[in-house]
């Protein structure tokens, strides 16, 4: 089959190309030419600095015959795609005149059930597939394929490469050379992804050249917190040296100071000031916040906080794909103030008006708080160094052990390729089974709770260290002369005043989404369809609906509500309703478990 790649393409000397786009397809031209290079490379770019433009001409660098372009999910499978298509009004070659007009365009085929058959694939120059699509026993049509089918496998976010799934595609095309893309080269449990790093474009380049926003940080540090220990049940009171020190050693004070409503508090308040300041000083009022959260109830716990201060926030989580994409509308549409989510809005998700990030997470490493504040770092204004509205914030607790991550984060920002091995050092050197910060998921089976904080005092908002901001790291120096660290210059943290009403709002609203989820798990647990009409004796109603309402019924009753008052709940009435949910919940699924019998 003759190849559209063997053909000259403007790349070298194309203005409309990102300088790492040029400089990093120069770099992997000249790997695979060499004798003995490796079959495999691995290119890092920060967030927003072309990394889809990138795999577009990589093609070209090698002359490829047929190419397999693999993204970890579907999102980022049909950006790629769109990118690469011939026909599509975003098409790479045509946007940015890598190809003339009159030129041969590659023909792409999308992976996807019902979609693709052998004859697409025959006949197409690049074929782009996520990566469940093409591995395990379910696609077994990959094994039609001959050993030399593909020349060239692209791999997009490639710090899951280390994966089984992965490997199974590589083996299965032996010959086929291998380039490996990512704004971070280690996964999250620390494995570093495959392949000899070739070349990496420093984010501290990216803010200079008006890629990406230049990042600060406000950690929040109390001058005293008291908890409880949960040993011998006495309250403790600790300092903030000893806020950072429990926050580096003690899982279950991570976990409380993200979880506990005071310290929760302060994260959000200082979050929504921060969100405040960038809108008033630009005049953007579409600027928004994305927080990190534990796991499902906490992200319902953190939209409750931001909805009772008056924001309008929602959540996104794995478990509410129907749900999410109406989040997402209302995001892109600009009806949001906030979305909460849980290792969900990483790798692909784009959405530049995200301006601070919230961290109400635990992160165990570098790559997935690298990931995470990705999500901020995409540009407004392009390619506009110093821009009001290019800047971005990420905000913190000193108890979350946080600190660490952001310094990691500001050595890899200066990083190039020469000093991955000293900043990321290999996998097979590093012991993750003893590490304190590989943790469970939070859980009621024996998994790591929080400590409760009780209350903390005097918080206050430290300035770390910026990242692509020279003036905010000359204020800090020249404080530092004068003897004044930033927490002495930092403003005391003005606690937002709560308004009743909009705390009863947010618990309302938080009680009906706890009452769906538990309907959802009860029928999950018991093996019931939520569309059947097994459940309800007159079989009118379907299954889900029928046991929401048996659920919402003994809520009222308990809290001596009648039904369809939920309106007029009061804010005590919904605190109880919310604390013996789960009671109701264990007796309505024992009595199903019964009736099964």
């Amino acid at each position: 089959m003759d190849t559209p790649f063997a053909q000259n393409a403007h790349i070298l000397d194309n203005v409309k190309l990102r300088t790492p786009q040029r400089e990093a397809w120069r770099h992997i031209a000249a790997h695979f030419q060499a004798k003995d290079s490796g079959r495999e490379i691995g290119i890092v770019l920060p967030v927003g600095c072309g990394k889809s433009g990138l795999i577009a001409i990589t093609p070209f660098a090698v002359q490829a015959r047929r190419v397999l372009v693999i993204a970890p999910g579907i999102r980022i499978r049909d950006q790629l795609a769109s990118d690469l298509r011939s026909n599509s009004p975003t098409n790479f070659y045509e946007r940015c005149d890598v190809l003339k007009p009159e030129a041969e365009f590659p023909e792409t085929a999308i992976v996807a059930t019902g979609r693709v058959n052998l004859d697409d694939l025959e006949h197409c120059h690049v074929a782009v597939a996520n990566i469940q699509q093409i591995s395990g026993d379910e696609n077994r049509w990959l094994d039609n394929l001959p050993e030399n089918f593909f020349d060239l496998i692209l791999i997009d976010e490639a710090h899951h490469n280390t994966a089984e799934s992965w490997q199974q595609v590589k083996r299965r095309f032996p010959e086929a050379r291998i380039a490996n893309f990512s704004a971070t080269p280690m996964r999250a449990d620390g494995a570093l992804m495959e392949g000899k790093i070739i070349y990496s474009f420093p984010v501290i380049r990216a803010i200079e050249e008006g890629y990406v926003k230049r990042l600060r940080a406000k950690m929040l540090r109390p001058t005293e917190l008291r908890y409880v220990d949960r040993r011998d049940g006495k309250e403790i009171i600790i300092g903030p040296e000893e806020v950072r020190q429990l926050g580096e050693q003690d899982a279950e004070f991570r976990r409380g100071i993200v979880m506990s409503e005071e310290t929760l508090g302060s994260i959000v308040d200082q979050s929504i000031a921060e969100l405040r300041r960038l809108r008033e000083e630009t005049g953007e009022a579409r600027l928004k916040i994305i927080a990190s959260a534990l796991n499902y109830e906490h992200c319902i716990q953190i939209t409750e906080a931001f909805r009772a201060r008056g924001l309008r926030a929602d959540y996104v989580h794995s478990r509410e794909a129907q749900a999410n994409e109406r989040v997402f509308r209302r995001l892109e549409n600009h009806e949001l103030d906030t979305i909460v989510q849980a290792r969900m809005l990483g790798e692909g998700f784009d959405h530049k008006y995200l301006a601070v990030a919230m961290v109400g997470s635990i992160f165990a490493n570098l790559s997935p708080f690298v990931q995470f504040v990705g999500r901020i770092m995409r540009v407004i204004e392009q390619n506009a160094p110093g821009h009001p509205l290019n800047q971005g914030v990420v905000v913190f607790h000193a108890g979350a052990n946080v600190a660490r991550r952001w310094d990691d984060f500001r050595q890899f920002s200066q990083a190039d390729q020469d000093f991955f091995a000293e900043l990321l050092p290999e996998a097979d050197q590093v012991e993750f089974s003893n590490t304190t910060f590989v943790e469970k998921e939070f859980g009621p089976k024996g998994t790591i709770k929080p400590i409760e904080v009780i209350e903390e005092v005097g918080v206050r908002a430290a300035d770390m260290e910026p990242i692509g901001d020279p003036h905010a790291a000359e204020l800090l120096r020249q404080l530092a002369e004068m003897g004044v660290t930033p927490e002495q210059a930092a403003t005391e943290l003005r606690r937002l005043r709560l308004n009743r009403q909009d705390l009863r709002i947010a618990r309302r609203a938080s009680l009906n989404e706890r009452v769906q989820r538990e309907t959802g798990r009860i029928l999950a647990r018991l093996k019931i369809k939520p569309n059947g009409r097994t459940l309800d004796p007159s079989k009118r109603e379907m299954n889900f609906a029928w046991l929401a309402a048996q659920i919402n019924a003994r809520v009222n009753a308990r809290v001596g509500r009648q039904s369809q008052e939920r309106q007029d709940f009061t804010l005590e009435q919904l605190d109880s309703a919310h604390e013996i949910l789960p009671e109701i919940v264990g007796e309505i699924e024992e009595e199903l478990r019964n009736a099964k019998t």
